[in-house]
């Protein structure tokens, strides 16, 4: 079975009406294979029908880490805004200068070099999660999620060729790219969480809720 079809076709979700929603269970690491329940990536799920809402709360969630600026929860506000559970993370402010033109790489690195602590939170706010799965969503489910799911993948130990497949719809050429850019600059993922504020006890508890 490819990397493809068991990342993608295998584990997606239905939560009607949300479009990208998957589970990671399953990809191999350096010790195991990611559990399920563990790591969901998702779309916004202002979107979510009756119908989707009974899906998601038939899952044991413990954390929803909502990676959208202030201006978008206001305007698109999540149904689980108000819930104990709910973790807003913003990866892009309203002030920031703007990146919509740079190509997708461009537009990663900088998240990744000059946000560096905003995308620390991101992992923390996984790693620090009660036990149960931890959805991660942005608006599409794809740049800023993509970007923190990558890294917290490559820190569990995920190879970096099936990490990019997650993303072989949109680019995984870009991906690639900008793992190898972690790697040159920083020395590796968890070098660079580490010199982020990312804990090394929060390191190893990252890794030991996905794989253990």
């Amino acid at each position: 079975m490819s990397g493809r079809s068991r990342v993608i076709a295998v584990h997606p979700l239905i939560w009607p009406d949300c479009r990208n929603v998957r589970d990671l269970a399953g990809l191999p690491t350096t010790t195991g294979e990611l559990q399920p329940g563990r790591l969901i990536r998702s779309d916004n799920l202002d979107q979510l029908t009756p119908t989707g809402r009974a899906a998601v709360e038939a899952l044991d969630i413990s954390r929803f880490v909502d990676l959208r600026s202030a201006w978008e929860c206001e305007t698109w506000p999540s149904p689980y805004a108000d819930d104990a559970r709910w973790r807003n993370v913003p990866l892009w402010d309203p002030g920031d200068p703007d990146v919509s033109d740079l190509d997708l790489f461009e537009m990663y690195r900088i998240l990744i070099d000059d946000y560096n602590t905003r995308v620390a939170s991101a992992v923390t706010a996984i790693a620090d999660a009660p036990p149960g799965a931890v959805v991660v969503n942005c608006h599409a489910g794809k740049d800023r999620t993509g970007v923190v799911i990558a890294l917290t993948l490559d820190l569990s130990g995920v190879p970096q060729n099936l990490i990019a497949t997650d993303y072989s719809d949109v680019d995984a050429a870009t991906m690639l790219r900008l793992l190898a850019h972690v790697q040159k600059r920083y020395g590796g993922t968890r070098r660079y969480l580490l010199n982020s504020g990312v804990t090394t006890e929060q390191v190893n508890a990252l890794t030991s809720r996905l794989t253990g």
